[in-house]
C-alpha cells in the first residue's frame, strides 16, 4: 500500500488546548499524590511528554515506559498484543497512570490493564489522546480522552504509519494513494 497525508483531523492549537485541559484535571485528581505516568512506546512519548508538563507541580510525577506491539505495518489491529519493553519500575501500592496515544479496539489496553492490576498498584487510570469507540471490542473506558475520533486511519503527534509522520504537529487522516 502507499500513502499520504490527508486532511487536518486536529489542529496543533486544538491539541494544545486538550494537553492542558487534561493535565489540569489529571493535576486536580492527584494533587498531594505520587503518580506513575506510564507511556506506551513509541505512539505516547509526544503527548506523553506534553501532558506531564501540564500536570501542576503539586503532583509528585514519575515516568516509566511500556512497549507493546499490536500493529506491526499494518493500518488495522492485529488483535494479538506482545510486550516487548516491560516496565523498569515496581508500581505495587502506586498510583499508575497509562498514557496512550489511541484506544480503538481496546484489546491493547485491556491486555496492559491485567497485567498491571495484577501487580498491585494502589490505582490505575487510563488515558488516551484518541478514541475511537465505534471500533471498540474490548470492554474498556478510558478514564481520560483527548478526543473522540471516527474509524478513520490518522497519523501525526506521535501516530505513524509504518514510522513515517510521528512528528507532524497536527493529527491527520491518511489517504490511500494505491495498493501494491
Amino acid at each position: 500500500m502507499n500513502y499520504k497525508v490527508g486532511n487536518v483531523l486536529i489542529s496543533e492549537e486544538d491539541i494544545v488546548s486538550k494537553v492542558a485541559e487534561l493535565g489540569k484535571i489529571i493535576g486536580e485528581d492527584y494533587k498531594g499524590e505520587d503518580l506513575v505516568v506510564v507511556g506506551i512506546l513509541r505512539g505516547a512519548a509526544i503527548f506523553m511528554a506534553d501532558l506531564v508538563r501540564n500536570i501542576d507541580d503539586r503532583v509528585n510525577v514519575s515516568m516509566d515506559f511500556m512497549s507493546v506491539s499490536s500493529y506491526g505495518v499494518s493500518t488495522t489491529s492485529s488483535g494479538v498484543v506482545r510486550i516487548n519493553k516491560d516496565l523498569d519500575n515496581v508500581i505495587k501500592d502506586k498510583h499508575v497512570l497509562i498514557v496512550e496515544d489511541i484506544v480503538d479496539t481496546g484489546l491493547t489496553l485491556s491486555y496492559l490493564k491485567r497485567v498491571l492490576l495484577e501487580r498491585e498498584p494502589r490505582s490505575l487510570a487510563l488515558c488516551s489522546l484518541l478514541d475511537k469507540k465505534e471500533r471498540r471490542i474490548a470492554d474498556i473506558s478510558v478514564d481520560y480522552v483527548g478526543f473522540d475520533i471516527p474509524d478513520i486511519f490518522v497519523v501525526g503527534y506521535g501516530l505513524d504509519c509504518a514510522e513515517r509522520w510521528r512528528n507532524l504537529r497536527s493529527v491527520y487522516s491518511v489517504d490511500v494513494l494505491s495498493q501494491d
